[in-house]
């Protein structure tokens, strides 16, 4: 039938030669037709021939020893060459102005936004507090680059203002909820950022996202650093869960269960951070009164103790 009409037919043949494992010649033939009113029978056709001859064959490349001394073998991690210069909070300020007129969508926008995070690691506290102070302005469409770029930023300063910034109010709820996720991709976790994220942990309006996200930063910290359990700030932390569960986390009613189990994993999180509290781990999982789910996720604690 008409509709079922082959509009255009291509085919492509190609002839190659290779000899000791090089192409030595590549000949092809390809023709095109296509119908262009099927009901009188006319169609347009192309034929197109090509060929591919190797020429020589270069034995040998040189590289003056000069131009091989700058090269060098990395992994494929975004890097940025070390800048000699000192970065100022006007400067920066000035990135996030630019970062707000520029297309979205845009090349621009993704150097810019790169250049961001890369200079807000340069920046000490005081710098970052005066920098919000400067830019904590929303774009046209309702964009904050300031508040997207510091999670990616990753150092001890920019930690304690997101935190300021938690604290304070001044960042709506789904951007704290990113701040909290954001910590488990910190590579090199201090004592110093725990430290200043522990309180949080004790706030009435505490979420999941911040009990594991704190403790995922405690188990990266510990896993770096070998008697984690005698640094101050991961004594607090730890402390903190501990109150949570008490002797053998009885709880009294289902909204405080659901808060129980969230600390069960949050401990479990932790990893070898928790060995303090495995005696209250097990008084839990071996209570017969407690619910199931609750002796259940005690076990689950252990899950990066050592045996």
């Amino acid at each position: 039938s008409q509709s079922e009409q082959q509009i255009l037919s291509s085919q492509l043949e190609c002839v190659q030669s290779i000899r000791d494992g090089v192409l030595e010649e590549a000949k092809c033939s390809e023709s095109d037709r296509a119908t262009l009113f099927p009901q009188q029978g006319s169609w347009a056709e192309t034929q197109t021939r090509s060929a591919l001859k190797l020429l020589h064959v270069e034995t040998e490349t040189l590289y003056s020893k000069r131009d091989s001394e700058d090269l060098y073998v990395t992994n494929i991690l975004y890097e940025r060459e070390v800048t000699k210069r000192k970065v100022t909070g006007a400067e920066v300020t000035e990135l996030v102005w630019k970062l707000c007129l520029a297309h979205s969508a845009s090349y621009e926008t993704a150097d810019l936004f790169m250049t961001l995070v890369f200079e807000l690691q340069h920046l000490s506290l005081e710098a970052l507090r005066a920098l919000w102070q400067r830019s904590s302005f929303k774009c046209r469409d309702n964009w904050q680059p300031l508040i997207d770029a510091l999670p990616s930023c990753a150092t001890e300063a920019c930690v304690v203002l997101m935190k300021d910034l938690i604290t304070s109010g001044e960042v709506e709820e789904d951007k704290v909820e990113y701040f909290f996720w954001s910590f488990a991709f910190i590579p090199n976790p201090t004592s110093g950022m725990i430290e200043s994220l522990a309180p949080l942990l004790k706030s009435p309006r505490a979420s999941q996202s911040c009990f594991l996200g704190v403790t995922t930063l405690v188990h990266r910290f510990c896993s770096a650093h070998s008697s984690c359990d005698v640094v101050p700030a991961v004594q607090i932390v730890m402390r903190t869960l501990g109150e949570f569960l008490g002797g053998n986390c009885t709880v009294q009613d289902s909204e405080h269960l659901s808060k129980m189990r969230l600390v069960l994993k949050a401990v479990g999180n932790a990893g070898l951070a928790a060995a303090p509290l495995a005696a209250a781990l097990r008084a839990c999982a071996a209570l017969r009164s407690h619910p199931l789910e609750l002796r259940l996720a005690a076990l689950q604690a252990f899950r990066r103790l050592p045996c």
